[in-house]
């Protein structure tokens, strides 16, 4: 017999050597090579062995509308762009107890009360778990149907029997396929099983959602190839600390990723958030020195978030500098541009800045936001209430314009701010701006303007 041949496969980037190596020359990670028996492939002859189909042109497929299926929770629909996408293979990532298996399955409930069929393969659970998680979110219809199983030639098998409309895996690391001698979980796994699940969703055109585990670093577990094989990437981010959760479309072949859906995690499940802004804003303490409010764009929509600042003078010769939810490097550049421009002394004091409710902020428009909070602390100066702060800051001390303006006041004013400090010539308003709006150049003019 012919020996079987082996190879070396990095578990976490897929880098394949024929030597175990200590360290992956590919993405640095020791210790992570593992062995794998390669599988013998047939030879196959480039005769077509079935029918192959016919190329088609645009116009006649064009004509063939396709209805999503709506899963009737609107920020999860939101995010997918109106719904899932029959025959689309959606792979939804989070941190271990952030509620995936747990929106999941809140989403094939929903289904199954439409009359939507759902098959729930669980390779985590047994049966008898999945229902009494399922207790708490309310109550499905017999188009639920629930198995656990780990082989996915079974799972597929009984796929093609019951004909599900959307097909659940959770999670694509449990799963295994017996052509592979590989364990569950390997990089050769993953790659093998997510191909028959995308050759079986867009042969069947049945909807299949899969799980995906991720690393310590935030990303699915596995090869990269992974995203750019499915049709949708979605993920489920917030701090178990905190009740919020956001579901953001990292890739979606069927609508936009700039949209965002904001949920709530309760004793009963996921709750939809209609008012993200007032869930951040609804214990703010008025009168206090070092709180400021800004608005920041989660996709398309605007969120008001709180900024808060504390300047301390320092017992030891080094000041500490502390960011939660905003870039730390961002933080000391602020407060450089604050020594220099405006001649505060910081040398000698510990700032710390926080946004309320464990929001983590990406985007510039919150540097006036940050620099109004540090020196209301620095000044043990209350910022009045309903005072709204935007704009990105140069390292001249200038202000620079930020994207959107317009929704972000409309929705404070919604909220009762009626004091809204943005940059000079940032504002193009079609219908009538609100009254309260100063356009300011520098970080001078801002905080006149914020504490005046």
């Amino acid at each position: 017999m012919a020996k079987a041949k082996t190879r070396f496969v990095c578990q976490n980037c897929g880098y394949t050597s024929s030597k175990w190596l200590g360290k992956c020359p590919e993405c640095g990670t020791w210790d992570a090579m593992s062995e794998e028996v390669v599988a013998v492939e047939k030879a196959q002859s480039f005769l077509p062995q079935v029918e192959v189909p016919r190329p088609k042109t645009l116009k006649s497929i064009a004509k063939e509308r396709i209805g999503r299926l709506v899963t009737g929770i609107g920020e999860f629909d939101r995010v997918l762009g109106g719904g899932i996408v029959p025959g689309s293979l959606v792979l939804l990532g989070g941190d271990p107890g952030i509620g995936k298996s747990t929106i999941v399955l809140d989403v094939g409930m929903k289904f199954s009360s439409e009359g939507i069929k759902v098959l729930y393969v669980s390779g985590e659970e047994s049966e008898a778990q999945t229902a009494m998680r399922a207790e708490r979110l309310g109550s499905a219809g017999d188009n639920l149907l629930i198995m656990t199983a780990t082989d996915l030639a079974a799972i597929l098998l009984q796929a093609q029997a019951v004909r599900p409309q959307v097909l659940v895996i959770d999670s694509i690391q449990t799963m295994y396929n017996t052509e592979l001698e590989t364990p569950a979980g390997s990089v050769g796994q993953l790659r093998e099983c997510t191909s028959k699940l995308l050759r079986f969703a867009k042969s069947t055109g049945i909807a299949v959602i899969i799980i995906g585990h991720v690393t310590k670093e935030g990303n699915i577990a596995g090869p990269r190839l992974l995203e750019h094989m499915v049709d949708v990437v979605l993920q489920f981010e917030g701090e178990r600390s905190y009740a919020y959760r956001v579901l953001r479309a990292l890739k979606n072949r069927f609508g936009s990723t700039s949209e965002s859906g904001i949920f709530s995690m309760e004793a009963s499940g996921l709750r939809e958030i209609d008012n993200p802004s007032g869930l951040f804003l609804e214990k703010r303490a008025d009168q206090v020195p070092g709180s400021l409010v800004a608005a920041v764009l989660e996709g398309n929509r605007p969120l008001l978030v709180e900024i808060q600042a504390l300047v301390a003078r320092t017992p030891y010769g080094l000041p500490r500098r502390t960011a939660v939810g905003v870039d730390y490097n961002r933080v000391n550049m602020l407060l450089a541009i604050l020594e220099k421009r405006l001649g505060m002394d910081f040398g000698t004091q510990d700032a710390y800045v926080n946004v309320v409710g464990g929001v983590k902020i990406a985007e510039t428009a919150v540097d006036l936001a940050i620099i109004g909070s540090l020196v209301s602390s620095y000044r043990n100066k209350a910022i009045a209430p309903g005072v709204l702060a935007l704009g990105e800051v140069g390292l001249t001390g200038e202000l620079r314009r930020i994207s959107f303006p317009e929704r972000r006041i409309m929705e404070a004013a919604k909220l009762g701010f009626h004091k809204f400090i943005i940059p000079q010539g940032n504002l193009h308003f079609d219908k009538q701006k609100p009254s309260g709006i100063y356009q300011v150049h520098s970080v001078e003019e801002a905080l006149a303007a914020i504490f005046a």
